[in-house]
């Protein structure tokens, strides 16, 4: 059974975990400097790569619509 008294050990669990976050906080400050695109690039960037794919998918699907629609339109009329 662990015979050191319970205070040491949670002295110790405070070390460990200041230890551990000081490891992580060191871990990300060289990622983000070896990364050479920002976050805030990518989520500006976002919005208007995506409207770019709705707009090429919508602008062929409306065409072929109303041409559909204009074609049955006129065959009812015959």
């Amino acid at each position: 059974m662990n015979t050191l008294p319970s205070y040491t050990l949670e002295v110790r669990a405070v070390d460990q975990r200041r230890h551990l976050q000081s490891s992580i906080a060191e871990l990300r400050s060289r990622v983000r400097e070896r990364l050479p695109i920002h976050h805030k690039t990518i989520e500006v960037r976002r919005p208007s790569i995506l409207s770019g794919i709705v707009a090429s998918l919508v602008v062929p699907l409306g065409y072929g619509l109303a041409r559909y629609l204009s074609n049955s339109h006129s065959r009812r009329n015959r």
